[in-house]
């Protein structure tokens, strides 16, 4: 879990949506916001840092040389773990939390869906 700021991609395997985590609506605004103004890609934030790697092309591609994508992706990956991610491959984890055919709870556009019982969770509950 993110202790601080947020991180989000272009990259959301199948759709490509924008997908995004982060500690407050706000940060995950701003990180939302950087990727569309660079019309795809991904990114991390801080409340003193933006990071991105822009993926102009169709928000899955670059257009710089591969030099330059892998040293960028290595600083965001060191930059989500600072944030406080723990996972291995944290951009990696997030493009696939939009895969609504794996296992077990999945964020899409429409909500978060619970894969094994093929059906969108109410996020609210009744009081």
């Amino acid at each position: 879990a993110l202790k601080k700021g947020a991180m989000g991609s272009s990259v959301a395997h199948d759709s490509h949506n924008i997908i995004a985590v982060g500690i407050d609506d706000k940060t995950i605004c701003r990180a939302v916001n950087i990727i569309i103004e660079n019309k795809g890609g991904i990114c991390a934030v801080s409340a003193n840092k933006e990071m991105i790697l822009p993926l102009p092309i169709a928000g899955i591609m670059s257009n710089k040389s591969y030099f330059y994508v892998a040293r960028k992706y290595l600083e965001l990956d060191s930059m989500a773990k600072s944030l406080g991610s723990n996972l291995n491959a944290p951009f990696m984890t997030l493009s696939f939390m939009a895969l609504l055919v794996i296992p077990k709870i999945k964020l899409s556009d429409k909500g978060l869906f619970d894969v094994e019982k093929f059906k969108f969770l109410d996020i609210f509950q009744d009081n």
